[in-house]
């Protein structure tokens, strides 16, 4: 299945993003779930968290070392908002 691309990503407090899509949704996604072992560990580090960015010309997003979430994963577990 496609999905949209991201438009932007906004890194949040509580480590949550906040996704734009082409299509205009809003969607807020909870990174929290997925900072375990050492390869997302990393993303404790506000600092370092508030550098996540677009890849593949919104095909997904990753930070600087290389971690990344699976665009189908952003996309289908982040919620909607108004």
């Amino acid at each position: 299945m496609s999905y949209p691309k991201i438009i932007n990503v906004e890194p949040l407090e509580d480590y949550k993003l906040k996704l734009k899509y082409e299509t205009g949704e809003l969607k807020l996604f909870n990174v929290l779930p997925y900072i375990s072992g050492k390869w997302y560990e990393e993303l404790y580090d506000n600092r370092y968290f508030k550098t996540v960015h677009l890849i593949s010309e919104g095909e997904g997003i990753k930070w600087g070392h290389g971690q990344d979430i699976a665009p189908h994963e952003l996309y289908e577990m982040s919620i909607i908002l108004e």
